[in-house]
């Protein structure tokens, strides 16, 4: 009973502390075209109270999924950057920014089931779902806001780059939303 209680308040502290750094890293986290710092803000430095071990990355992956809004899912892609772990997976990267995962087959039946599409060249806001026909699955990103997208494959990994247009075929956009049928 003892060690089963411990389990539970060390997972509490964990889910606290990630959200304690997520929050503080959209606080702390630079302005668009500023100069970045080399320097982490990391969870002893929220709270140095509370005792830290090594979360494993299944749990690290439960812990840091988008918390549902078109900035959480921004600062999951952020949080991800530099990952391989989704190539070949940008639909269910952008599932897992808004905190769910599975709704959608691929960046294809995404774009097919989900409306109103813009395709008029109209700048996506915050959050919103950017596609492109570069295969038989499809591409899809998370719009930065300022005409840039996060997304998979950009130099064959989780990047931001400054325009829609980085990947060829681009489609259009449809808002952001958690993903459902």
């Amino acid at each position: 009973m003892l060690k089963s209680t411990r389990n539970l308040r060390t997972l509490l502290a964990r889910s606290v502390a990630v959200a304690a750094v997520a929050a503080a890293s959209v606080v702390a986290a630079p302005a668009v075209g500023s100069a970045s710092t080399s320097a982490e803000i990391t969870a002893a430095d929220i709270n140095p109270a509370i005792e830290f071990t090594t979360v494993s990355d299944s749990e690290l992956a439960v812990l840091g999924a988008g918390d549902g809004t078109p900035a959480g899912a921004v600062q999951w892609f952020k949080n991800h950057m530099g990952s391989t772990g989704w190539q070949g997976y940008c639909e269910k990267a952008v599932e897992n920014a808004y905190g769910t995962t599975g709704v959608w087959a691929s960046a294809n039946a995404h774009w097919n089931g989900a409306s109103p599409k813009h395709t008029d060249g109209s700048r996506p806001p915050l959050g919103a779902f950017v596609y492109w026909n570069i295969s038989a699955y499809g591409h899809v990103g998370i719009a930065d806001g300022n005409g840039g997208i996060y997304a998979t494959s950009i130099g064959g990994k989780i990047g931001h780059a400054s325009s829609v247009n980085y990947f060829k075929n681009y489609r259009g956009w449809t808002p952001a939303a958690v993903p459902h049928r």
